[in-house]
Parts: C-alpha cells; structure tokens; sequence
C-alpha cells in the first residue's frame, strides 16, 4: 500500500482522508476553511435503494465507507450547489437497508433573522426531487429517498480556533496549522500557505 496518512490504496489511485491530498497523500491541504464548521447546519438521512450495504461501510476508515461516501457526496453537492448559502456536506454515517445514509449538510453563517427550517424544507424537496429515471442496481446514478431533516443553529465555540483548526488537520500534520482571519470567515493555513503573513516558499512539502 503506497497510500500515505491514513489513504487507502484503491488499485489505481490513493483514497486520501479529508484535508489531506496528492497522488499518495503526502501532503496536507494548502487551507482548511473552518468558516462551514462555525456555521448553521442541517442533519438529514436518506436511503439510498439501487446500492447494497456490505459490513465494512459501516466503518469509516474502510474504502467500501470512503468509495461510496465520495460518490454520495459528488452526488448532493450537483443536487444542492444552487442552494443559498450551501457549503458542502459531510457523511456522518452508513448503515443497513439498503444503504441508510446520515449526513450533514454545511451552510456558510447565515443572518440571525433567516430561517433555518425553510432551509431544511428546501434542502429536504430538492433531493427528492432530483431522482434519475434509470433507477436499477447498475445505474451511474444514486436513487435515494430523504426522509428527514433537522436545523441546528452554529453552537457556542467550545475550543479556540487553534485546537479547531489542529482537530481538523491530519495528525502527522496537525502541529503545523493556525487559523487566520479573513474578510469572509477563518482559514487553518500553515506557514506555506501562499498569501499569508510569514509564509514561505515550501515548493512540495
């Protein structure tokens, strides 16, 4: 296995951890935007009907978990990407029946007076409106239902900015991450970020 930081080797190519990237996972990502971490978020589960749930899946360091959790998450970010102040998802669980999947989605912070649960209905009917017609196991496409749908508001910061951007990170990279301020939310950056006070050039690496 070639694959480095916790990649899985998947026969061609390295499935690299989040925040972690290159052909073998050698490298920690330029940036991690903390900004969605800090923001509102809807917890929603579908099921998804033309894949089969296998026991690995249910582990998140397992490729079966990572492979269908990648595809699952191309998938809703097609679904969603015009959706006001969406910023991504994150797949929380997989379990039986026939997949069940429980997921986040991520919103950038909203005004006080916007309303979380008009989000969730609108996050709720565009994926189950966005089905494609051919719906059978060998499909490209996922066939899911969405079931339910819950708003959180962001919670009162619990760790400073430092042990966030650290939690983030990959842990043989961990020590190397601070959080930076910008006009639009907050970075975990290193010192080989580009544009930041007191980078330098760490070419690859």
């Amino acid at each position: 296995d070639p694959c480095q930081n916790g990649g899985r080797w998947m026969g061609t190519r390295c499935l690299c951890p989040p925040n972690v990237e290159g052909p073998r996972c050698e490298f920690g990502a330029t940036t991690i935007n903390l900004t969605a971490e800090l923001g509102p978020f809807v917890t929603m589960m579908a099921r998804v009907t033309n894949r089969d749930f296998s026991e690995d899946m249910s582990d998140p360091s397992s490729p079966g978990h990572r492979q269908f959790a990648e595809e699952f998450s191309r998938t809703m970010d097609g679904i969603y990407r015009n959706i006001s102040d969406y910023h991504g998802i994150r797949v929380l669980s997989l379990s039986r029946g026939s997949v069940v999947v429980n997921y986040k989605v991520q919103l950038w912070p909203v005004p006080s007076n916007a309303s979380l649960e008009h989000r969730a209905l609108e996050l709720l009917a565009v994926a189950n409106a966005a089905q494609p017609r051919n719906c059978s196991p060998s499909a490209d496409g996922l066939c899911f239902t969405t079931t339910s749908a819950r708003a959180t508001r962001a919670a009162t910061l619990a760790l400073n900015y430092t042990e966030l951007c650290r939690r983030q990170a990959s842990a043989n990279f961990s020590r190397f991450y601070f959080p930076y301020h910008t006009a639009s939310g907050v970075l975990c950056v290193t010192n080989c970020s580009l544009n930041v006070p007191g980078s330098f050039d760490c070419h690859r690496g």
